[in-house]
């Protein structure tokens, strides 16, 4: 038989020493930013396309994953969703190619959530 460790509770337990800096909605946007940058092939598809001097064909994205066309354009279009990526429909193939200012407010989010001075080295 198990016995039950008695409990102590404090009235002073610890208090909190920071505040969160950014607000519901703010958290809300950037969990659902990070959910579009939370799967490998698009972090790869993104690193991919930020080595490009241009925009990078369909064709070329696909034949670089060993994944089917429906995967990686599945892929694409969350990171259109996003706002991570644009496309450009040139006859029957879609250049994609990165969203730059959307990539600013990426890291902008990061220096909101992770202020320097709590990154831990």
């Amino acid at each position: 038989m198990l016995k039950s460790i008695p409990v102590i509770q404090s009235e002073n337990c610890c208090q909190p020493t920071a505040q969160p800096t950014i607000s519901r909605e703010q958290t809300r946007i950037a969990a659902e930013l990070f959910a579009a940058l939370a799967d490998p092939t698009r972090l790869a598809i993104l690193n991919m396309l930020a080595g490009s001097a241009s925009e990078v064909c369909v064709c070329d994205i696909t034949s670089s994953f060993p994944l089917g066309q429906p995967t990686i354009s599945h892929h694409l279009r969350l990171l259109k969703e996003a706002g991570l990526v644009k496309g450009d429909k040139r006859g029957k193939w879609v250049y994609y190619s990165l969203v730059e200012r959307k990539l600013s407010e990426v890291r902008a989010v990061f220096d909101t959530v992770l202020p320097k001075p709590m990154l831990v080295k």
